[in-house]
């Protein structure tokens, strides 16, 4: 499983780096960004969860 964070949809709200702080961090310009390249499968419902509730609705979960 990947992560992805659309650039230019992400309004740096940071509740992704809040519910996973190893896979998400805000980057200088105040927006969030993945850091993993690979989410562990004992990640997953993190991400999920990630996912539905980043407000802007720009976090992407894709199938490796």
């Amino acid at each position: 499983m990947k992560v992805r964070v659309n650039p230019e949809i992400c309004a740096g709200f940071g509740i992704c780096t809040g519910i996973a702080p190893h896979v998400f961090e805000l980057h200088d310009d105040g927006y969030a960004v993945a850091v993993l390249d690979d989410i562990a499968p004992e990640d997953q419902d993190l991400m999920l969860r990630a996912e539905s509730q980043c407000p802007a609705r720009a976090i992407a979960i894709l199938e490796s």
